[in-house]
């Protein structure tokens, strides 16, 4: 039999293998997916399983994950699956009976939900692991119109009562915005989760450690300038903070989507890679030119401008640029590759720039209808602007004193 320390125990390993408790109740341990670069990038899992007989045929029942399903959950799923075997009821088509029977459950609107999302597949996967993991073993069979506040405040207690508090205000506004879907849809009258506002536990939050400290600025990119690490790598610590796009839609950026001979050059990358499903057009300053011109000879055959040593078609890792700043000194609580955005943001605001034309450069989004732009919004002001930040760089660089180079607002 299985206890709670033995299935706290358990590892992942290359294989999925079996633990047996009883009664035709066993966990499956899943191996972790690893990426192009031997990095974990999803967890495996302990998942229940029930074993049973109809009709002389084995089948097998899923029954959650642990620890979300306890060993005593599982334990009494176990024992009212025996128990409809008994009575001649297959519990699996029993499942597949009430699950007809539920068409407006919480998960079935939040799957219509996640189908309806624009934004990039990863971000939608993210979602849909969060509501499996956290959601769906609680609400996810309630129809959706009948699921109350207190119901969904059980649910992200228990999330919370394991220390994990960012995440249980996550999963509330996930929650909120699969209710406010199903508003929209006429299939509920309100949005519960609304109620749980302030009901949790405050999450002390923080940016990402930055840089911005203009001398500072300078020590870093005379440090970039001396990396001896992959010249793919190189490339890419140089861009980050001419481009301060966000790490992962510079990663994976592909030569395709890159206009350096015309008479604007231009980056332009893709809604679907884009965090909020919104194409952004990213102007090239002559010294990202340069770079790129550089990088060219290296991967300009392929499709990628950064690929994995171990896959030409899959980028660098998520980690890579974060391991290259660690390898120039710079430790986690100074700077993180995505801190070149709130470097960028931070001393551009300073210099005087338009903030509109700042923030539709980072691609932030915006709140109601002001959030509906297109790509090319303030783009001859954005043009003109990177590549200011870009000379204003190299003054940095060279050691420079720090000097104002107002932007037109």
């Amino acid at each position: 039999m299985l206890t709670d320390k033995a299935l706290k125990a358990l590892r992942p390993r290359e294989k999925p293998y079996k633990r047996a408790d009883e009664k035709g109740l066993y966990v499956i341990v899943q191996p972790d997916t690893l990426d192009a670069d031997g990095n974990v990038s999803r967890r495996g899992g302990i998942w229940w399983r029930f074993k049973y007989r109809v009709d002389g045929r084995e089948k097998t029942l899923s029954m959650g994950t642990y620890p979300d399903t306890s060993l005593k959950l599982a334990r009494e799923q176990r024992d009212q699956a025996r128990a409809d075997l008994a009575a001649g009821v297959d519990p699996s088509a029993k499942r597949q009976a009430q699950k007809a029977a539920r068409a407006d459950t919480f998960e079935t609107v939040a799957r219509d939900w996640l189908k309806s999302l624009n934004v990039k597949q990863t971000t939608v996967d993210q979602l849909r692991h969060r509501l499996e993991t956290y959601a769906f073993p609680y609400i996810g069979r309630a129809p959706i119109a009948t699921v109350r506040a207190a119901d969904v405040l059980g649910m992200v207690r228990r999330v919370e009562s394991r220390g994990k508090h960012e995440t249980a205000h996550r999963i509330r506004s996930l929650c909120s915005r699969v209710f406010r879907f199903a508003v929209a849809s006429g299939i509920a009258e309100r949005d519960p989760a609304a109620d749980l506002k302030g009901a949790l536990a405050a999450v002390k939050t923080s940016s990402f450690p930055a840089i911005t400290d203009p001398k500072q600025i300078g020590a870093l990119l005379r440090a970039i300038d001396g990396y001896h690490g992959q010249p793919t790598v190189t490339a890419a610590l140089k861009l980050a903070p001419l481009l301060f796009t966000r790490p992962g839609e510079l990663r994976a950026a592909e030569w395709a989507e890159f206009d350096v001979e015309g008479k604007t050059p231009e980056w332009r990358i893709p809604g679907e890679r884009m965090k909020m499903g919104q194409a952004l057009i990213v102007p090239l300053s002559t010294q990202a030119i340069a770079v790129l011109e550089e990088l060219r000879p290296i991967s300009g055959n392929g499709r990628l401008l950064f690929p994995s040593l171990r896959s030409s078609s899959r980028p660098i890792s998520e980690n890579t640029l974060n391991a290259a700043l660690r390898t120039l000194g710079f430790s986690k609580d100074q700077m993180t590759a995505h801190g070149f955005r709130t470097m960028a943001s931070t001393r551009l605001n300073e210099l005087g720039f338009n903030p509109d034309a700042i923030e539709r450069q980072l691609a932030h989004a915006r709140a109601g209808v002001r959030g509906i732009y297109n790509a090319a919004e303030y783009l001859p002001e954005r043009r003109r602007m990177m590549q200011s930040w870009a000379d204003y760089l190299d003054g940095l660089k060279a050691g420079a004193s720090v000097r104002a180079i107002r932007g037109r607002r």
